[in-house]
């Protein structure tokens, strides 16, 4: 997979968190620059390219703006590494870094960090009772890592506007994730607490994010990846 004009990479996932184990994938995200002519026609170029083995994500730079407004865990996430797990910075990459808090509201980091949190939840629910095969074991214990990484980031977020990826404690995540396994109903606990602290919380971030300062890099990124045809050419 080829994937023009990369702005901004890295490692993120499990190795970023520090939860990796000797099976773990290694995950990478990036964000794009289309070339600017390209986003004039009828048809227009792919917003995100999306590979495996290795197993890497890149969002075009507007794509990423909108997802980051939102309040994307994921795609927050990118602006928030620790500089050894970068592979590519740019100029532009650094300036998108430099905005990252900008680009924050309480009310959807709020929503977006528990709601993906409540789908991990959802899925360790279907999971049902019983006894499980060990892949079934493995995989409900990678959702309740994920429903605590979750919530725990988020209400960071939230409470400070700062974001720590690798987490504290790696051993309580996956001693976390054992117990999820064993008795899927224990996650429910857990959700229900970090609730109750973001209603407890009062947010640092604004009632709106600033997409100012998203519409100027933007704007910079088309400047830069413009290119015009010569006078007379077709």
């Amino acid at each position: 997979m080829t994937v023009p004009n990369v702005l901004l990479s890295g490692i993120v996932g499990s190795t970023a968190y520090g939860l990796a184990h000797a099976g773990s994938d290694v995950d990478r995200l990036g964000v794009f620059a289309a070339p600017t002519d390209q986003l004039h026609g009828l048809h227009r170029p792919k917003e995100s390219h999306v590979g495996t083995a290795p197993d890497r994500t890149f969002h075009e730079a507007a794509k990423w703006c909108r997802l980051a407004l939102g309040g994307n865990p994921t795609a927050m996430e990118l602006v928030w590494l620790p500089a050894e797990l970068y592979e590519v910075r740019t100029p532009l990459g650094d300036e998108l870094t430099g905005i990252r808090t900008s680009l924050l509201c309480a009310q959807r980091v709020r929503d977006a960090y528990l709601g993906y949190a409540r789908q991990q939840f959802r899925r360790l629910e279907a999971r049902g009772a019983g006894p499980v095969s060990t892949e079934t074991r493995g995989r409900t214990a990678k959702h309740a890592r994920h429903l605590k990484r979750l919530c725990h980031q988020g209400l960071e977020l939230y409470a400070t506007g700062r974001l720590t990826i690798r987490v504290e404690n790696p051993q309580e995540y996956h001693d976390f994730g054992e117990r999820v396994a064993a008795d899927a109903t224990a996650a429910r606990s857990l959700l229900r607490y970090y609730e109750n602290a973001f209603d407890d919380t009062r947010s640092v971030l604004p009632l709106r994010p600033d997409e100012s300062a998203a519409e100027g890099w933007l704007r910079r990124v088309r400047d830069r990846f413009y290119a015009p045809k010569a006078a007379g050419s077709r």
